[in-house]
């Protein structure tokens, strides 16, 4: 028996990189995926990839209509929504002195708003139709410290782990479970824009900062978003019924909590 059969999942940013990875897998244990993603083109491409168990959603999740609208269409086309992945998110990164105030505020709307709308939205789809759903945030490691030239992007993460407690304590009583996943550093097309923004404040050739952080992983290497799979698969699965408002590290070691 697949894990997530006869379950439906809204993935938001999930056109690329972990989001698709995770679309990919659910499908593979049994799930129906809407990719939801602001780049519908791509969106439409990875669903075509994947096959007719996938469709593609256009999702502004800085936009309440789009997120609305992105809703009743993944509800439309299978009925209810099971499981929310909030993965749409970006990365940002300035000495504090340096901070630009649309910056921030983009950096919020994306990462914490987003996550919070969404997440609100399909709730109330949870609760008026008596779903016992899986909310699953993305966090990360950067949500459990402070790093010097990512304070915008860390106070996201942290706001989204605190969100995420919140809302599980919220909304358990509702038989809907919402945890979070934290992840490390994971390679990939993310990745490489971080290492830019790195070699500009740093002066680091290109490529010199991701191998720096890949060889400080305590398991040796940077992170795959094959490696963050099965928590998101087990998250949404019935074996993560007890589990309510927990954030996990899947980071290869880098923070212990």
């Amino acid at each position: 028996m697949r894990r997530l059969e006869g379950k439906s999942a809204l993935i938001t940013g999930a056109a690329r990189g972990i989001g698709l990875a995770f679309a990919r897998r659910y499908v593979a244990e049994g799930a129906r995926v809407a990719i939801a993603d602001i780049d519908i083109a791509r969106a439409g491409e990875a669903a075509a990839e994947i096959g007719d168990r996938a469709i593609a959603v256009e999702l502004d999740v800085t936009r309440q209509e789009s997120i609305d609208s992105a809703m009743a269409e993944v509800v439309a086309t299978f009925g209810q929504i099971d499981i929310l992945i909030n993965n749409a998110a970006i990365f940002t990164a300035a000495p504090i002195v340096e901070i630009d105030r649309a910056d921030y505020l983009r950096a919020f709307d994306i990462n914490v708003a987003g996550t919070l709308f969404t997440l609100q939205a399909v709730a109330r789809h949870m609760i008026e139709n008596r779903i016992p759903g899986r909310i699953i945030n993305m966090a990360s490691q950067a949500g459990r410290r402070g790093e010097a030239l990512v304070g915008v992007y860390c106070a996201t993460k942290a706001a989204v782990i605190s969100l995420t407690q919140s809302a599980g304590l919220d909304l358990i009583k509702h038989g809907i479970n919402v945890n979070a996943i934290a992840p490390g550093v994971v390679d990939g097309e993310h990745w490489d824009g971080v290492d830019a923004f790195f070699a500009r404040y740093e002066g680091k050739i290109p490529g010199q900062k991701k191998k720096e952080v890949g060889d400080a992983v305590p398991f040796g290497r940077m992170g795959t978003a094959a490696d963050l799979e099965g928590m998101a698969v087990f998250l949404a699965s019935d074996e993560a019924e007890y589990i309510v408002a927990q954030t996990y590290n899947v980071d290869g070691g880098n923070w212990m909590s």
